[in-house]
């Protein structure tokens, strides 16, 4: 039976060709030896990478709340060790928002005069906190629960995707906050309110 596609016929004319080539280039000995040397470099450095992540990974797991961060849902070894460097001692923060804001996930107030309420981006915040929690949500939506939903709801409310991303890490980082001030790992049913007792 003949495969008569014309993408095919010219495919197999190719390799055929290919194949029956026997005269050298100049310099292809040398540039086999360079892509050999690249390659060996780019798997030493891939090896590097993966020790040091280990290597992170290991430090990471000796934080007191270490397994708190991580049980957030998206918080990946690196991202949780790379919160903690970025935020050093959580109680230097007054609460959530002003977290949020150190993130750049709050906007700030830029009144003047009789104009109030006037919201805009910040312009300076930490930049690796932002992106611990903006990563992290990102990693989330590809699964379904209350995050995927959440940032559904803000589209239907008209918002873009980063809009949407951004509600949602700030929603984030009022999650991990309670978290941590209450040294307790996630789940997705809160827990019972306790009683005065």
């Amino acid at each position: 039976m003949c495969d008569c596609r014309p993408g095919r016929r010219t495919r197999s004319a190719h390799r055929a060709a290919a194949a029956e080539q026997d005269l050298p280039l100049p310099g292809q000995d040398t540039a086999a030896a360079l892509a050999g040397e690249l390659a060996s470099h780019l798997l030493q450095l891939h090896r590097r990478t993966r020790d040091t992540d280990k290597a992170i990974e290991a430090a990471f797991s000796s934080h007191l709340q270490a397994g708190i961060i991580r049980s957030l849902p998206g918080m990946g070894a690196l991202a949780a060790a790379e919160f903690i460097i970025a935020v050093g001692d959580l109680s230097t923060f007054a609460g959530p928002d002003h977290l949020a804001a150190d993130a750049g996930l709050a906007p700030v107030a830029r009144d003047s005069g009789k104009r109030m309420a006037n919201l805009r981006r910040p312009q300076r915040y930490n930049r690796r906190l932002r992106h611990v929690f903006y990563m992290s949500s990102l990693s989330i939506l590809r699964m379904n629960g209350p995050n995927r939903d959440y940032y559904q709801r803000k589209r239907g409310e008209g918002r873009k995707h980063q809009q949407a991303l951004i509600a949602l890490a700030r929603r984030r980082v009022d999650v991990l906050w309670a978290l941590l001030r209450d040294n307790r790992c996630f789940q997705l049913q809160p827990p019972a309110p306790s009683t005065p007792g």
